[in-house]
Formats: C-alpha cells, sequence, structure tokens
C-alpha cells in the first residue's frame, strides 16, 4: 500500500457548460485519485473531456458538483486569490503552444513565477539559471524563444512549471507542437523527471506519447473508460 495520501482525489465530478437554452454535460461522475510521483496519462478522443477535466485538476475551472480535494485542501471552497495562489506553487503547467513571452529571454521565462512568489532578483536568476542547467539549456540561458528550437522552447516552459518545485506537473499535449525528434526529447525529459520522483499528468491522445506514463487513464463521452492502475497499490 502507498502511505502517503494522495495529492489528487476527486469525487463525483460533473462539468456542464450552458449552450443555447440547454446544458451540455462533458464530465459525468468522475472519480480518481492521485499518489505522489504517479506518473499518469490521461487519453481520450477529441470532446472526450480530457482537457476540461485537465482545467479542472488544474484550478483553472471548478466543476459544476463533485469535489475536489488538492494536498487536503477542497478545491471549490478557495477563494480566486486562493486559487491563484494554488496555480502558482502547487501545479506547474506546460501547455503545447509553450505560452513563453516573447520578449523575455529562456532565463527570464523560468524565473518569471517566482516573481509572484516574492522571491528576490538575485535568487530568482540564480533558482532559474540551476533549472536550465537541468533540462539541458545552459548554453541558450540569453536566448529569445524565437531563437529556439520548438523542442527548446518546450523544455524552457519545463522549467519554468518546475521552478516553484510544484506537487503537481500538468502538461497537456506537450508534444503537440513538436517534430518526432523533439518530442522524443521532451519525453525523455519528463521519463527523467518522473524517476527523480515528480508526480505527473500528462494529457494526449497519441498512444505513443501516452505510453511514456505508468498509469493511464482513459475517456470518452464524459467518463473513465479504463485507468490501468489503481494508485494506492504499488509494486
Amino acid at each position: 500500500m502507498n502511505p502517503e495520501p494522495e495529492i489528487i482525489r476527486l469525487e463525483h465530478i460533473y462539468k456542464d457548460y450552458p449552450l443555447g437554452n440547454s446544458t451540455v454535460r462533458v464530465l459525468k461522475d468522475i472519480n480518481l485519485s492521485v499518489h505522489p510521483g504517479e506518473y499518469v496519462a490521461l487519453m481520450g478522443p477529441s470532446g472526450s473531456g480530457k482537457s476540461t477535466l485537465m482545467n479542472i485538476i488544474g484550478a483553472l475551472d471548478v466543476p459544476t458538483s463533485g469535489k475536489y480535494i488538492l494536498n487536503g485542501r477542497e478545491v471549490e471552497k478557495l477563494s480566486d486569490d486562493q486559487l491563484a495562489e494554488v496555480r502558482n506553487k502547487e501545479i506547474g503547467f506546460v501547455f503545447q503552444t509553450f505560452n513563453l513571452l516573447p520578449r523575455l529571454s529562456a532565463l527570464e521565462n523560468v524565473a518569471l513565477p517566482l516573481i509572484y512568489a516574492g522571491v528576490s532578483k538575485r535568487e530568482r536568476l540564480e533558482r532559474a539559471r540551476r533549472m536550465l542547467a537541468d533540462v539541458g539549456l545552459a548554453d541558450r540561458m540569453d536566448h529569445k524563444p524565437n531563437q529556439l528550437s520548438g523542442g527548446q522552447r518546450q523544455r524552457v516552459a519545463i522549467a519554468r512549471a518546475l521552478i516553484n518545485n510544484p506537487s503537481i506537473l500538468l502538461a497537456d499535449e506537450p508534444t503537440g507542437n513538436l517534430d518526432s525528434q523533439s518530442s522524443e526529447d521532451v519525453m525523455k525529459l519528463f521519463d527523467r523527471l518522473h524517476e527523480q520522483g515528480h508526480t505527473i499528468i500528462l494529457v494526449t491522445h497519441e498512444p505513443d506519447i501516452a505510453a511514456h506514463a505508468k498509469r493511464l487513464v482513459r475517456l470518452l463521452d464524459g467518463k473513465i473508460l479504463e485507468d490501468t492502475g489503481m494508485p494506492a497499490v504499488e509494486a
């Protein structure tokens, strides 16, 4: 048994969106737990609800009903300021489109979340240098995003996601804009981060990308169709 309490617990999560005069139910009775150190892939075709579920896990959206407990806190009871703090400190986001600021260097992009965390400039830059070195970009720190390849930009985004030492690394189609070699390099980095003990949730529709994860949660029509791993049982 895994002695550590789960980082994420979703209980009977439903999510509805208004559409004209009617309502569309996107998530239907989702129950999911994730423990520290797990590497989970959320898979499903377009319209399966995986992006909506990712937004709820990332505290970017709230469920219509149900309970979401993140590190012992009920997310739906948090204020907007508390949610912003959760997003900055608890969750590291990696997006398909990188979301880097074009006028900032790689170093400045990585250091950015530490500004909101109130860290001094000297410490911000020192931590950002270490993080970029960790992802293999020690020689690209002063480059702007448009001077980097797609794979390098995604590694900058991963370094930025890790800078606050978050509880969860949440990656949404992280190789969606990359060629096959860059995709392989980025996934090797995720594999290494998992080996170091990071908790990773990967959203993808590509089976070869999902195969890197140790647990597969497959969604269809807003429901969990398959869950290959019970998080409370460890080999």
